[in-house]
Protein backbone atom coordinates (compact mmCIF):
# COMPACT_ATOMS: atom_id res chain seq x y z
CA UNK A 1 0.00 0.00 0.00
CA UNK A 2 2.75 2.06 0.88
CA UNK A 3 4.47 1.87 -2.71
CA UNK A 4 1.25 2.19 -4.46
CA UNK A 5 1.18 5.87 -3.06
CA UNK A 6 3.68 7.23 -5.17
CA UNK A 7 2.56 4.87 -8.47
CA UNK A 8 -1.16 6.23 -8.66
CA UNK A 9 -1.28 6.32 -11.81
CA UNK A 10 0.08 2.97 -13.04
CA UNK A 11 -2.50 1.73 -10.14
CA UNK A 12 -5.30 3.50 -11.91
CA UNK A 13 -6.37 4.79 -8.88
CA UNK A 14 -6.93 8.32 -7.47
CA UNK A 15 -5.41 9.24 -3.84
CA UNK A 16 -8.84 9.18 -2.22
CA UNK A 17 -9.41 5.84 -3.39
CA UNK A 18 -5.89 5.02 -2.32
CA UNK A 19 -6.67 6.45 1.70
CA UNK A 20 -10.29 4.47 1.81
CA UNK A 21 -8.34 1.29 0.88
CA UNK A 22 -4.98 2.36 3.70
CA UNK A 23 -7.95 3.18 5.84
CA UNK A 24 -9.82 -0.02 5.27
CA UNK A 25 -6.55 -1.99 5.71
CA UNK A 26 -7.10 -1.34 9.42
CA UNK A 27 -10.69 -1.13 9.95
CA UNK A 28 -10.86 -5.40 10.92
CA UNK A 29 -11.37 -7.55 13.79
CA UNK A 30 -10.50 -11.28 13.99
CA UNK A 31 -10.12 -13.11 17.06
CA UNK A 32 -8.84 -16.69 17.37
CA UNK A 33 -11.46 -19.65 18.61
CA UNK A 34 -10.84 -21.74 21.52
CA UNK A 35 -12.95 -25.29 21.76
CA UNK A 36 -15.08 -25.89 24.43
CA UNK A 37 -16.58 -22.09 24.51
CA UNK A 38 -20.13 -21.65 23.13
CA UNK A 39 -19.86 -22.02 19.22
CA UNK A 40 -16.01 -22.22 19.23
CA UNK A 41 -15.33 -18.43 19.82
CA UNK A 42 -16.12 -16.24 22.73
CA UNK A 43 -14.88 -12.88 21.34
CA UNK A 44 -16.68 -12.93 18.33
CA UNK A 45 -20.15 -15.46 18.41
CA UNK A 46 -21.29 -16.89 15.76
CA UNK A 47 -24.89 -19.05 15.78
CA UNK A 48 -25.54 -21.70 13.54
CA UNK A 49 -28.54 -19.38 11.82
CA UNK A 50 -25.77 -16.64 11.34
CA UNK A 51 -26.36 -14.74 14.45
CA UNK A 52 -23.11 -12.76 14.98
CA UNK A 53 -22.10 -11.03 18.39
CA UNK A 54 -18.98 -9.29 19.86
CA UNK A 55 -17.64 -9.33 23.48
CA UNK A 56 -17.42 -5.55 24.05
CA UNK A 57 -14.06 -4.99 26.21
CA UNK A 58 -14.91 -2.97 29.58
CA UNK A 59 -14.31 0.55 28.12
CA UNK A 60 -16.68 -0.13 25.51
CA UNK A 61 -19.20 -2.31 27.64
CA UNK A 62 -21.99 0.99 27.58
CA UNK A 63 -22.22 0.41 23.79
CA UNK A 64 -23.41 -3.05 24.61
CA UNK A 65 -27.21 -3.90 23.16
CA UNK A 66 -27.52 -7.18 24.44
CA UNK A 67 -26.40 -9.30 28.14
CA UNK A 68 -23.08 -9.83 28.96
CA UNK A 69 -22.00 -6.96 27.29
CA UNK A 70 -22.13 -8.02 23.70
CA UNK A 71 -22.76 -6.26 20.75
CA UNK A 72 -25.45 -7.92 18.59
CA UNK A 73 -25.06 -6.72 14.65
CA UNK A 74 -28.52 -6.94 12.78
CA UNK A 75 -27.27 -8.32 9.33
CA UNK A 76 -27.06 -12.08 9.43
CA UNK A 77 -23.78 -14.19 7.71
CA UNK A 78 -23.59 -17.09 5.86
CA UNK A 79 -21.07 -19.04 4.60
CA UNK A 80 -21.35 -20.65 0.53
CA UNK A 81 -18.01 -22.35 0.87
CA UNK A 82 -17.76 -25.27 3.29
CA UNK A 83 -20.67 -23.80 5.06
CA UNK A 84 -21.93 -27.26 6.28
CA UNK A 85 -18.79 -28.09 7.75
CA UNK A 86 -19.04 -24.61 9.42
CA UNK A 87 -22.42 -25.64 11.30
CA UNK A 88 -20.62 -28.78 12.19
CA UNK A 89 -17.39 -27.22 14.32
CA UNK A 90 -20.18 -24.52 15.68
CA UNK A 91 -22.45 -26.81 17.02
CA UNK A 92 -19.98 -29.16 18.12
CA UNK A 93 -18.03 -26.06 19.77
CA UNK A 94 -14.97 -26.68 18.33
CA UNK A 95 -12.49 -23.89 17.88
CA UNK A 96 -13.15 -21.59 14.33
CA UNK A 97 -11.27 -18.36 14.33
CA UNK A 98 -12.99 -15.08 13.04
CA UNK A 99 -11.61 -12.27 10.28
CA UNK A 100 -14.46 -9.15 10.21
CA UNK A 101 -12.48 -6.59 7.52
CA UNK A 102 -14.00 -4.27 4.91
CA UNK A 103 -13.98 -3.97 1.16
CA UNK A 104 -13.72 -0.29 0.10
CA UNK A 105 -14.26 -1.04 -3.47
CA UNK A 106 -17.66 -2.94 -3.41
CA UNK A 107 -19.11 -1.53 -0.13
CA UNK A 108 -19.20 -4.32 1.92
CA UNK A 109 -18.19 -5.87 5.14
CA UNK A 110 -16.93 -10.01 5.17
CA UNK A 111 -16.52 -12.43 8.17
CA UNK A 112 -14.30 -15.21 7.26
CA UNK A 113 -14.22 -18.07 9.44
CA UNK A 114 -11.17 -20.34 9.27
CA UNK A 115 -10.52 -23.60 11.20
CA UNK A 116 -7.54 -26.51 11.02
CA UNK A 117 -8.91 -29.55 9.85
CA UNK A 118 -8.07 -32.49 12.39
CA UNK A 119 -6.38 -35.45 10.64
CA UNK A 120 -8.63 -38.75 10.90
CA UNK A 121 -6.19 -41.32 12.31
CA UNK A 122 -7.63 -45.02 12.70
CA UNK A 123 -6.53 -46.19 16.49
CA UNK A 124 -6.87 -50.16 17.02
CA UNK A 125 -9.83 -51.93 18.50
CA UNK A 126 -8.28 -52.82 21.54
CA UNK A 127 -7.35 -49.13 22.44
CA UNK A 128 -11.01 -48.03 21.31
CA UNK A 129 -12.32 -50.99 23.70
CA UNK A 130 -9.84 -49.95 26.91
CA UNK A 131 -12.49 -47.61 28.44
CA UNK A 132 -16.04 -49.12 27.39
CA UNK A 133 -18.07 -47.59 24.92
CA UNK A 134 -21.43 -46.26 23.96
CA UNK A 135 -23.53 -48.78 21.75
CA UNK A 136 -25.86 -46.49 19.58
CA UNK A 137 -29.29 -47.31 17.66
CA UNK A 138 -30.16 -45.18 14.78
CA UNK A 139 -33.78 -45.16 14.38
CA UNK A 140 -36.03 -42.33 12.08
CA UNK A 141 -36.69 -39.94 15.18
CA UNK A 142 -34.09 -40.29 17.40
CA UNK A 143 -30.87 -42.13 18.21
CA UNK A 144 -30.73 -44.13 21.38
CA UNK A 145 -27.60 -44.56 23.21
CA UNK A 146 -26.84 -46.38 26.46
CA UNK A 147 -22.91 -46.44 28.01
CA UNK A 148 -21.17 -50.16 28.62
CA UNK A 149 -18.12 -50.86 31.09
CA UNK A 150 -15.23 -52.51 29.33
CA UNK A 151 -16.83 -55.66 31.03
CA UNK A 152 -20.26 -55.36 28.82
CA UNK A 153 -22.15 -53.96 31.42
CA UNK A 154 -24.64 -50.96 31.42
CA UNK A 155 -23.70 -48.21 33.23
CA UNK A 156 -26.36 -45.44 34.14
CA UNK A 157 -29.53 -44.89 32.06
CA UNK A 158 -30.40 -44.67 28.66
CA UNK A 159 -30.09 -42.16 26.61
CA UNK A 160 -32.38 -40.37 23.85
CA UNK A 161 -31.50 -37.78 21.27
CA UNK A 162 -34.34 -36.91 19.14
CA UNK A 163 -34.66 -35.22 15.86
CA UNK A 164 -37.52 -34.02 13.42
CA UNK A 165 -36.62 -34.57 9.82
CA UNK A 166 -39.67 -32.90 8.56
CA UNK A 167 -38.92 -29.61 6.14
CA UNK A 168 -36.47 -28.26 4.16
CA UNK A 169 -32.72 -29.68 3.92
CA UNK A 170 -31.61 -26.90 6.11
CA UNK A 171 -33.99 -28.08 8.68
CA UNK A 172 -33.01 -31.75 8.50
CA UNK A 173 -29.45 -31.16 8.45
CA UNK A 174 -29.57 -28.66 11.88
CA UNK A 175 -31.65 -31.87 13.88
CA UNK A 176 -28.66 -34.09 12.70
CA UNK A 177 -26.35 -31.43 14.13
CA UNK A 178 -27.85 -31.10 17.07
CA UNK A 179 -28.60 -35.19 17.75
CA UNK A 180 -25.10 -35.95 17.23
CA UNK A 181 -23.26 -33.04 18.86
CA UNK A 182 -25.54 -34.13 22.06
CA UNK A 183 -24.30 -37.92 21.24
CA UNK A 184 -20.69 -36.13 21.40
CA UNK A 185 -20.88 -34.59 24.18
CA UNK A 186 -22.69 -37.14 26.69
CA UNK A 187 -19.57 -39.68 25.25
CA UNK A 188 -16.80 -37.36 25.79
CA UNK A 189 -18.67 -36.25 29.48
CA UNK A 190 -18.61 -39.96 29.80
CA UNK A 191 -14.70 -40.82 29.46
CA UNK A 192 -14.94 -43.00 26.66
CA UNK A 193 -12.73 -43.13 23.33
CA UNK A 194 -15.29 -44.70 20.72
CA UNK A 195 -19.25 -45.14 19.75
CA UNK A 196 -20.58 -48.08 18.49
CA UNK A 197 -23.00 -47.68 15.14
CA UNK A 198 -24.69 -50.35 13.31
CA UNK A 199 -23.39 -50.38 9.71
CA UNK A 200 -26.58 -50.33 8.41
CA UNK A 201 -26.83 -49.51 4.29
CA UNK A 202 -30.19 -49.14 3.29
CA UNK A 203 -29.53 -48.13 -0.47
CA UNK A 204 -30.71 -51.60 -2.50
CA UNK A 205 -33.01 -52.74 0.19
CA UNK A 206 -36.02 -49.78 -0.05
CA UNK A 207 -38.09 -51.20 -3.29
CA UNK A 208 -40.94 -53.04 -3.58
CA UNK A 209 -39.74 -55.74 -5.16
CA UNK A 210 -37.47 -56.45 -1.97
CA UNK A 211 -40.22 -55.45 0.90
CA UNK A 212 -43.75 -56.20 -1.54
CA UNK A 213 -46.27 -54.19 -0.05
CA UNK A 214 -45.17 -53.49 3.61
CA UNK A 215 -45.12 -50.01 2.32
CA UNK A 216 -44.97 -48.95 6.22
CA UNK A 217 -41.75 -50.61 6.44
CA UNK A 218 -40.38 -49.24 3.33
CA UNK A 219 -41.23 -45.68 4.59
CA UNK A 220 -39.36 -46.32 8.08
CA UNK A 221 -36.00 -47.74 6.54
CA UNK A 222 -36.40 -44.88 3.78
CA UNK A 223 -36.79 -42.08 6.57
CA UNK A 224 -33.65 -43.42 8.56
CA UNK A 225 -30.71 -40.82 7.53
CA UNK A 226 -28.08 -43.60 7.40
CA UNK A 227 -25.81 -41.83 4.90
CA UNK A 228 -26.14 -38.54 6.30
CA UNK A 229 -25.71 -40.13 10.05
CA UNK A 230 -22.59 -41.65 9.61
CA UNK A 231 -20.95 -38.97 7.39
CA UNK A 232 -21.88 -36.12 9.69
CA UNK A 233 -20.59 -38.44 12.87
CA UNK A 234 -17.35 -39.53 11.35
CA UNK A 235 -16.35 -35.78 10.63
CA UNK A 236 -17.45 -34.27 13.97
CA UNK A 237 -16.19 -37.97 16.05
CA UNK A 238 -12.84 -37.23 14.63
CA UNK A 239 -13.03 -33.37 15.78
CA UNK A 240 -13.45 -34.28 18.94
CA UNK A 241 -10.73 -37.01 19.30
CA UNK A 242 -13.59 -40.00 19.37
CA UNK A 243 -13.62 -43.04 17.42
CA UNK A 244 -16.49 -44.91 15.43
CA UNK A 245 -16.46 -48.38 15.46
CA UNK A 246 -19.41 -50.59 13.03
CA UNK A 247 -20.47 -54.00 14.24
CA UNK A 248 -22.88 -56.06 12.10
CA UNK A 249 -26.43 -55.52 12.44
CA UNK A 250 -27.81 -58.84 12.45
CA UNK A 251 -30.53 -59.31 15.28
CA UNK A 252 -29.37 -56.43 17.31
CA UNK A 253 -32.53 -55.33 17.95
CA UNK A 254 -34.27 -58.52 18.40
CA UNK A 255 -31.96 -60.05 20.75
CA UNK A 256 -31.09 -56.55 22.76
CA UNK A 257 -35.22 -56.26 23.15
CA UNK A 258 -35.22 -60.05 24.45
CA UNK A 259 -31.87 -60.60 26.39
CA UNK A 260 -31.59 -56.81 28.22
CA UNK A 261 -34.86 -54.46 27.95
CA UNK A 262 -36.72 -56.44 30.54
CA UNK A 263 -33.63 -56.38 32.90
CA UNK A 264 -32.69 -53.07 32.93
CA UNK A 265 -36.41 -52.36 33.76
CA UNK A 266 -37.07 -50.63 37.32
CA UNK A 267 -39.65 -48.47 38.89
CA UNK A 268 -37.93 -45.49 37.94
CA UNK A 269 -36.38 -46.58 34.75
CA UNK A 270 -38.57 -48.01 31.41
CA UNK A 271 -35.78 -48.88 28.64
CA UNK A 272 -37.53 -49.39 25.06
CA UNK A 273 -36.21 -52.20 22.62
CA UNK A 274 -34.32 -49.48 21.44
CA UNK A 275 -32.57 -48.89 24.64
CA UNK A 276 -32.15 -52.46 24.21
CA UNK A 277 -30.37 -52.67 20.90
CA UNK A 278 -28.02 -50.27 21.87
CA UNK A 279 -27.10 -52.17 24.51
CA UNK A 280 -26.28 -55.12 21.96
CA UNK A 281 -24.21 -53.05 19.86
CA UNK A 282 -22.38 -52.10 22.15
CA UNK A 283 -21.37 -55.69 23.56
CA UNK A 284 -20.97 -56.92 20.12
CA UNK A 285 -17.98 -53.93 19.80
CA UNK A 286 -16.79 -54.72 22.68
CA UNK A 287 -16.44 -58.61 21.63
CA UNK A 288 -19.17 -59.86 24.69
CA UNK A 289 -21.78 -62.06 23.62
CA UNK A 290 -25.11 -60.60 23.26
CA UNK A 291 -27.46 -63.14 24.75
CA UNK A 292 -27.41 -63.65 28.09
CA UNK A 293 -26.41 -66.86 29.67
CA UNK A 294 -28.64 -69.65 29.66
CA UNK A 295 -31.41 -70.46 32.98
CA UNK A 296 -31.29 -73.23 35.09
CA UNK A 297 -33.05 -76.53 34.17
CA UNK A 298 -36.74 -76.48 34.20
CA UNK A 299 -37.49 -78.96 36.19
CA UNK A 300 -34.86 -79.72 38.79
CA UNK A 301 -30.66 -79.70 39.09
CA UNK A 302 -29.88 -82.61 37.32
CA UNK A 303 -28.04 -83.21 34.25
CA UNK A 304 -31.46 -84.10 32.17
CA UNK A 305 -31.21 -80.85 30.27
CA UNK A 306 -27.77 -79.80 30.39
CA UNK A 307 -25.55 -78.28 32.85
CA UNK A 308 -26.60 -75.24 35.05
CA UNK A 309 -25.46 -71.74 34.23
CA UNK A 310 -23.91 -71.28 37.15
CA UNK A 311 -21.40 -74.17 38.58
CA UNK A 312 -20.23 -74.21 42.41
CA UNK A 313 -16.83 -72.62 42.24
CA UNK A 314 -13.76 -74.34 43.91
CA UNK A 315 -12.73 -73.41 47.55
CA UNK A 316 -13.71 -74.09 51.47
CA UNK A 317 -16.67 -76.83 51.60
CA UNK A 318 -19.42 -75.35 53.09
CA UNK A 319 -22.93 -77.22 53.46
CA UNK A 320 -21.63 -79.51 51.22
CA UNK A 321 -18.95 -80.58 54.00
CA UNK A 322 -18.98 -83.72 56.31
CA UNK A 323 -21.11 -83.06 58.88
CA UNK A 324 -20.14 -83.04 62.18
CA UNK A 325 -19.92 -86.04 64.82
CA UNK A 326 -23.00 -86.37 66.79
CA UNK A 327 -22.85 -88.65 70.22
CA UNK A 328 -24.96 -91.62 69.69
CA UNK A 329 -25.80 -94.25 67.06
CA UNK A 330 -25.22 -93.12 63.85
CA UNK A 331 -25.01 -96.45 61.47
CA UNK A 332 -25.08 -99.65 62.05
CA UNK A 333 -21.29 -99.85 60.89
CA UNK A 334 -20.12 -96.77 62.79
CA UNK A 335 -19.55 -96.67 66.45
CA UNK A 336 -20.66 -93.85 68.31
CA UNK A 337 -17.68 -91.07 69.05
CA UNK A 338 -16.11 -91.25 65.67
CA UNK A 339 -15.83 -87.70 64.87
CA UNK A 340 -12.50 -88.44 63.01
CA UNK A 341 -14.29 -90.41 60.19
CA UNK A 342 -17.68 -88.49 59.79
CA UNK A 343 -16.74 -87.07 56.50
CA UNK A 344 -14.47 -90.32 55.89
CA UNK A 345 -17.95 -92.71 53.82
CA UNK A 346 -15.48 -95.51 53.35
CA UNK A 347 -15.43 -95.84 57.20
CA UNK A 348 -18.95 -95.59 57.55
CA UNK A 349 -20.14 -98.20 54.73
CA UNK A 350 -17.60 -100.73 54.64
CA UNK A 351 -17.09 -102.29 58.04
CA UNK A 352 -13.78 -103.99 56.61
CA UNK A 353 -12.43 -100.78 56.52
CA UNK A 354 -9.12 -101.16 58.77
CA UNK A 355 -10.04 -97.86 61.24
CA UNK A 356 -13.27 -99.26 61.73
CA UNK A 357 -12.12 -102.93 62.50
CA UNK A 358 -9.82 -102.00 64.77
CA UNK A 359 -12.60 -100.05 66.56
CA UNK A 360 -14.65 -102.75 66.56
CA UNK A 361 -11.90 -104.83 68.47
CA UNK A 362 -11.12 -102.58 71.05
CA UNK A 363 -14.94 -101.62 71.92
CA UNK A 364 -17.39 -103.22 74.96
Amino acid sequence: MANTRHHLDQAGITEAQWQQRWQAARWFLSADGETGKRYGNETVRVTPDGQVSIKLPVPLAHLANTAHGRYTLTSRVGFAHRGQAWRDRVEADLAVAYRIHHDPDRGRWYLTASWQQPTVQVIPLEAAQAAGMVGVDMNDDHLAAWLLDVHGNPVGDPRRFGYDLSGDAAHRDAQLRHAITGLLHYAKRAGVTAIAVENLDFTEQKTREKHGRRKRFRQLISGIPTGRLKARLLSMAAALGLAVVPVDPAYTSKWGAQHWQKPMTSPHRKPTRHDGAAIAIARRALGHRIRRRTPPPRDDQSDRRGHRSAQASPGPLGREGPRPGVPGPRTRCAPPHTAAKAGDQRAQHRPEHATAHEQHMHSP
